[in-house]
């Protein structure tokens, strides 16, 4: 029977090459429906000719006969040009099904063109109202009041993650994300659905490329490089895409005030197989491979700060050497099976392990002192006057093996109206970890104690305790945890008169056991109702309302059990939120141009809090559940084509998160960032449209300074300075779409640019933290700003063949 028939499949996209999902693609009565990244496949009979008709709402139908081979696999890409036809009323089609779930799709394109110093998706990200970046070298970000650990992040289905040690973003390297890989992003900030894990804040679902014909492209810059190829074989039954990349951030780290004799070497590469053994089963491999090698010798630093009258500056004087190596590798496997019509069957199963090593002995000796301010001077902004001296060594010896295993189900089912989703995982996360690591103070030839130590009563009282480090952990932790989770789903489209309604709701369970050595075996369950509710009027205009919400539970990963002596407790509980959002989006014409604005209003109610306290991109948890907390806010962003041809957007988000730790009171939580605004614009010089202009701008209010080592947050409620930040670049295309080059050099390319980039245009001096230092004369201790990178240029290059 198999053999009478034949297959026609392949990318249905619009005249700017964008993906057209929700097409019809039918004949006589038999149809189907292209997805999220434009694919389609439809069994038609063998050895006729048959009418292939390719239709969507605001695109002109195609219409197109084939006669294949029994058992052929045909591949037709169609392009479909827009209508020209005026409609009076928008009708929600498959494509709003995203936007009905509040989920915000992100064109890929995009975050492979827009400037960043970290470029890619989450640098997209960091545009958007609810999400804050403090530092532009790092991949990390918090959302709605979240840490980094709060953010779950999909490829394919995929969960993937992110190193333990890292401690700030010149240490990062590369996303596990590959922007030249990709085919769709989505992003939720919040009210997401049963079917997304267990975390506390947001989700960013990746999708992959899966090819349609061979390609290549490649990214130079003085940043680094980037490459990539992809093909199909000619049954179409196996497809690749290959991902290296190279980065290299010595450029920003020579710009900043420390002096350092700096390698880095971040280097990954990436791979998406996937092989179709039949028209109803295929099979999809996901590999990396990812080595970051980070040698930093710092040198000199000088800090001017204080005020205009009593300028103040700290100098500090270097040796010694910091050698960190992060490698991951990762495998998944995950096979599709279309076991009828009404449902599909998917089995994951995924293998991670990083191995880090982070060893460093410095010792920085500094002054502190007062800085020449007369105009003319021979020694202008240099210290004339010393206030205090001291010294600090910090030592690390730290290594960590981590090797996570996954396992998964996952079912699709349709009953009429109805779609049903459920799956069910078992994950067993393997952690051997050793903590070695000291910091000696000395000022002014005197050892300073930890504070825990009793008084010094000399000379009337002898003191006989040992000379102790000011901060001395030592931890050698063999921890096992095994987890089971599962959830199910339930989805339904409806009219409530001429309105239309979607409705969700699920629930998911969460099981872990916490083991090891030394360690007694505690095993905990939490489960977490949550659902959606999506009506769009019957209004002329096309509006769209929508509140979600329910319980969010965040199980305790490793990082969450290890308390700040390095001591693991398995009795860390799972942190709760309760979610309640009520978002709007609504779309209408200005300019003769398309615009949306997206507005959501969310809060939280947070319960069973494990503390923390951040050092640059690094987290320290007290891995106690101590405190409840809660997050409210508004976001709103306005996206459309301000310039013809072109998607930028405005983002507004107002955020006030606080903590009560220990029933003391409220507090400001460490990513408590009051006000955000976003700016990504794309423009173009109208006489030279090959000319191009990026614009990525960002301002944020300041976070909370943070405390030093053994002091009580309540005694520092201050703040950073506000963040701001512009990036600009310009390209100019020597080759696309509308300039293919027939002869000579430029023949082979399908795209050819060349550009520059200028990372913070207004060499602005953003802070990210503090360094706390005392002056032995007046017994202050001063909050001395740790700054991020100052402007810094780059070049480019970019071709596709």
């Amino acid at each position: 029977m198999f053999a009478q028939k034949a297959v026609i499949k392949g990318i249905i996209l619009d005249e700017n090459n964008v993906p057209v999902y929700g097409a019809n693609v039918t004949y006589k009565d038999t149809g189907t429906i292209s997805d999220f990244n434009g694919f389609y496949l439809l069994e038609i009979p063998s050895n006729e000719d048959v009418l292939i008709t390719f239709s969507h709402l605001t695109h002109k139908k195609i219409e197109i006969t084939v006669n294949l081979s029994p058992a052929e696999d045909y591949q037709l890409n169609p392009v479909m040009s827009t209508s020209v036809e005026q409609i009076s009323e928008v009708v929600i089609t498959g494509r709003e099904n995203r936007r009905v779930e509040g989920v915000l799709t992100i064109s890929p394109r995009l975050a492979q063109k827009m400037v960043g110093a970290n470029a890619g998706v989450e640098n997209l990200l960091a545009t958007l109202p609810g999400v804050n970046k403090t530092d532009e070298l790092s991949t990390q970000y918090a959302v709605r009041g979240g840490n980094y650990d709060e953010n779950l992040v999909y490829v394919n289905e995929i969960e993937v993650y992110r190193p333990f040690l890292i401690r700030s973003g010149q240490q990062e390297g590369l996303s596990f994300v590959n922007s030249d890989l990709t085919s769709n992003v989505d992003f939720s900030a919040g009210g997401f659905q049963a079917k997304y894990g267990d975390k506390l804040s947001s989700v960013l679902d990746i999708t992959y490329r899966r090819p349609v014909d061979f390609g290549a492209s490649v990214d130079l810059s003085l940043l680094g490089a980037s490459g990539s190829v992809e093909g199909i074989s000619k049954d179409g039954r196996l497809s690749g895409i290959l991902g290296i990349r190279y980065r290299d951030n010595s450029l920003f780290v020579e710009a900043k005030q420390t002096e350092t004799n700096y390698r880095p070497k971040f280097a990954d590469a990436q791979t998406y197989l996937t092989y179709k053994f039949t028209n109803k089963f295929e099979l999809s491999f996901l590999g990396n491979v990812s080595i970051n090698d980070y040698n930093y010798r710092p040198l000199t630093r000088q800090t001017n700060f204080g005020t205009i009258t009593n300028p103040i500056a700290l100098q500090v004087y270097y040796e010694g050497r910091e050698e960190d190596r992060y490698n991951t590798y990762f495998g998944a496997l995950k096979s599709t099976w279309v076991v009828s019509d009404n449902y599909t069957a998917k089995f994951i199963g995924s293998l991670y392990q990083t191995t880090e090593q982070e060893y460093f002995d410095i010792l920085a000796e500094y002054r502190l002192g007062e800085v020449n301010t007369e105009i003319g001077g021979e020694d202008l902004g240099e210290v004339t006057f010393t206030r205090g001296i001291g010294g600090q060594l910090t030592h690390a010896r730290n290594d960590l093996d981590a090797l996570i295993l996954n396992i998964e189900h996952k079912g699709n089912l349709a009953l009429e109206d109805n779609y049903i989703e459920y799956g069910l995982k078992y994950t067993r996360e393997d952690i051997r970890d050793r903590v070695q690591e000291y910091e000696i103070i000395d000022s002014a030839g005197f050892s300073i104690r930890p504070p825990i130590f009793p008084p010094n009563n000399q000379p009337y009282e002898p003191y006989t305790s040992p000379i102790e480090p000011y901060t001395d952990v030592r931890a050698l932790n063999d921890t096992q945890i095994d987890r089971i989770s599962g959830y199910a789903q339930w989805s339904r489209k409806t009219n409530v008169g001429n309105s239309e309604l979607w409705m969700n709701a699920g629930v998911r369970a969460h099981n872990w056991t916490v083991s090891g050595k030394n360690i007694t075996s505690t095993t905990q369950t939490v489960f977490s109702p949550r659902a959606q509710v999506s009506l769009k009027p019957d209004w002329e205009m096309d509006m769209l309302f929508r509140l979600s919400g329910g319980v969010y539970h965040q199980p305790p990963f490793y990082r969450e059990l290890r308390d700040s002596s390095g001591t693991v407790r398995p009795g860390v509980k799972a942190q709760q939120s309760i979610h309640i959002v009520f978002g709007n989006d609504y779309s209408f014409k200005m300019w003769d141009r398309a615009f949306r604005l997206n507005s959501e209003l969310y809060y939280k109610h947070l319960t069973d809090v494990n503390p923390y306290t951040l050092e640059n991109v690094r987290i320290r948890y007290r891995a106690n559940n101590n405190a409840v907390a809660y997050a409210y806010g508004l976001d709103l962003r306005l996206a459309g084509e301000f310039v013809p041809g072109t998607e930028s957007w405005v983002s507004l988000g107002y955020l006030k998160t606080e903590e009560n730790i220990d029933d003391r009171g409220y507090i400001f939580r460490p990513t408590d960032q009051r006000l955000k605004i976003g700016v990504l614009f794309q423009d173009y010089v109208k006489v030279i449209p090959s000319l191009k202009m990026y614009l990525n701008l960002t301002y944020n209010t300041g976070l909370p300074g943070g405390s030093p080592s053994y002091a009580d947050p309540y005694n520092y409620q201050v703040r950073l300075p506000d963040y701001k930040r512009a990036d600009l670049g310009v390209s100019y295309v020597i080759v696309d779409d509308s300039k293919l080059r027939e002869t000579g050099w430029l023949k082979p390319f399908k795209e050819f640019s060349i550009g520059a980039e200028i990372f913070n245009i207004f060499d602005v001096q953003n802070s990210i933290t503090n360094t706390f230092v005392r002056d032995v004369y007046t017994k202050v201790q001063y909050s001395i700003p740790n700054y991020l990178t100052p402007r810094v240029f780059n070049v480019k290059l970019s071709a596709k063949f």
